[in-house]
């Protein structure tokens, strides 16, 4: 009966992979800015900021304060799926509420 299992093998019969290291690149991220008009109300995006963004109350306040003084605001930055379902989510409840709230996409860039 034969041994398929030697251990008496020559190192001849041995091959040796070279393991090649492969960089991976992080995903790109995307801000998803929020955009100031003249006719949301203030308590409407407040709410939008804390049930879509999960941010806090006073977080929410201060986003919606610097959309309001600067025209635009960074509410997040997330991978391009999340980022997408976030400004879609926005738009939605904006839309059902009957406000003009929007919400753009950017890419971070390196180093932000």
């Amino acid at each position: 009966m034969a041994n398929t299992n030697r251990k008496d093998q020559t190192d001849s019969n041995v091959s040796v992979l070279e393991k090649e290291k492969i960089k991976l690149k992080k995903p790109s991220r995307y801000k998803v800015i929020l955009i100031n008009d003249d006719y949301t109300p203030q308590e409407f995006v407040v709410w939008v900021l804390a049930n879509v963004f999960r941010r806090s109350m006073e977080e929410s306040r201060q986003i919606m304060w610097t959309a309001h003084t600067t025209g635009f605001a960074v509410c997040g930055v997330y991978p391009l799926d999340i980022a997408r379902t976030k400004v879609e989510e926005v738009r939605k409840l904006a839309d059902e509420a009957g406000h003009p709230l929007q919400c753009r996409l950017a890419k971070e860039e390196e180093g932000e």
